[in-house]
């Protein structure tokens, strides 16, 4: 489940980079899914595992594997890696959201101040000069 969220983390961040947002809404569909049942089976372990530990922390967690559950220890250890790495994935695809809504934002500025500037003629069609405002035709 980790590993498939990963992928999907992954596959994200090759659309963002290569600009291919067309595909971005329906990952962001499966992305959504894939961590609500990733937390639901947290939730679960937390439940679990609360049962047997007085404190739920990696260290404890690991001594309890090691003692109760010896060949589900390098298991727990990779998906704390998967994990980890999905943790990284999600933080730079969120910098790259970041970059891209920043220059979304600024290009809407440089093409909204342009509009402006260039907008010659009223809704009426008359032209849309104030006086003073420059040099009049013909002056050097």
């Amino acid at each position: 489940m980790v590993r498939s969220f990963s992928e999907l983390l992954k596959r994200e961040q090759g659309l963002l980079t290569e600009n291919s947002i067309d595909q971005l809404p329906e990952l962001a569909e499966k992305k959504s899914t894939h961590a609500l049942q990733i937390n639901e089976v947290a939730e679960g372990r937390r439940r679990l595992l609360q049962k047997s530990l007085p404190v739920l922390d990696s260290t404890a967690i690991q001594t309890w594997l090691t003692n109760n559950c010896p060949q589900g220890l390098a298991l727990w250890q990779e998906i704390r890696a998967m994990a980890e790495q999905a943790q990284l994935l999600n933080h730079i695809n969120g910098e790259l959201i970041q970059m891209k809504l920043r220059h979304n934002q600024q290009t809407l500025t440089v093409l909204s101040n342009a509009v402006n500037k260039a907008n010659l003629y009223g809704p009426d069609g008359q032209t849309d000069f104030a006086p003073g405002s420059g040099r009049s035709l013909g002056s050097v």
